[in-house]
């Protein structure tokens, strides 16, 4: 087949909207709509959630090195604040980290 054949058989209005697919670095300016968007650029989405709740005593590194490349951390630790989510490694930091944070704001 042809690529001119091919290019023939695809509808002009023809559209994959990657926002809707789930396409991780592509979301919706509009926040309002919904709060949690910034949850479909997250890098721990993308991974085992089991590094990002360790059991008591477990490491925390695997999971703060996720943390570290990931382009949403500052959205995803301000949730946790806000929300005062008291388990897990949340925006790079413990639950410990977090309450320390707390207290010096």
């Amino acid at each position: 087949m042809a690529n001119s054949e091919y290019r023939a058989s695809v509808p002009d209005d023809w559209f994959v909207d990657p926002v809707r697919l789930g396409v991780p670095g592509v979301r919706k300016a509009d926040v309002e709509e919904n709060p949690l968007a910034w949850q479909t650029d997250s890098l721990c989405a993308q991974t085992d959630p089991e590094a990002f709740f360790p059991e008591k005593g477990g490491s925390t590194r695997e999971a703060k090195k996720i943390c570290g490349s990931c382009e949403v951390r500052a959205d995803c630790l301000e949730y946790a604040l806000e929300n005062d989510e008291r388990f897990g490694i949340w925006g790079g930091l413990s639950e410990r980290e977090r309450r320390k944070l707390r207290k010096r704001a």
